[in-house]
């Protein structure tokens, strides 16, 4: 016989929040069913789901943002995704980061005092050319964004954003990656 859980034990099992399966539910990208007015997971098919998209899934992120409460959300949305997530809070400790780490991608605040994003990207492109960046910012039609675009191409988010535009800028991204690589 087929084991069912409910909602909260299937978070339990995956180790996410009920926001997360929530989310996954409403995306479709969980197997379940409807059982009057409650989700139900049958465990084999959640095993057999976790199998097929558990391989080559997972990143290490960074983010360099100066706003603390924009660096939070992407820890907690990305961590909790099972990627492993670094910040630096300018442009100095992102570039350093850059150096010492391999990151499957970087999210870069556009617009931060000091060195702005730009001027970052710049130097990220002369240190790891081939280092996949996406742009958050306010100022799509800047000349910071202009000065970027000269670097090359790269991803643009534009703020506002939340958790749902941080999770599929993730997941197009490693897919393409998935696909191309």
């Amino acid at each position: 016989m087929t084991e069912l859980m409910t909602l909260q034990e299937i978070a339990d099992y995956l180790r996410v929040t009920e926001k997360t399966i929530y989310r996954l539910l409403k995306r479709g990208n969980i197997p379940a069913a409807k059982v009057g007015r409650n989700w139900r997971f049958e465990k084999d098919s959640i095993d057999e789901w976790l199998q097929r998209n558990s391989v080559g899934t997972k990143a290490t992120i960074l983010v360099v943002d100066d706003e603390e409460m924009i660096r939070t959300l992407f820890k907690e949305t990305l961590e909790e995704l099972g990627h492993t997530v670094m910040l630096a809070g300018d442009a100095l400790a992102g570039l350093e980061l850059v150096k010492k780490g391999d990151f499957a991608l970087v999210f870069l605040d556009l617009k931060m005092p000091g060195m702005d994003g730009a001027e970052l990207f710049r130097q990220m492109k002369m240190v790891k050319p081939r280092l996949p960046v996406i742009i958050i910012t306010g100022y799509p039609d800047s000349k910071m964004m202009a000065r970027a675009l000269a670097q090359g191409p790269f991803g643009v988010m534009n703020k506002p954003f939340g958790e749902e535009g941080i999770i599929a800028a993730v997941n197009t991204f490693l897919h393409a990656t998935h696909i191309g690589g």
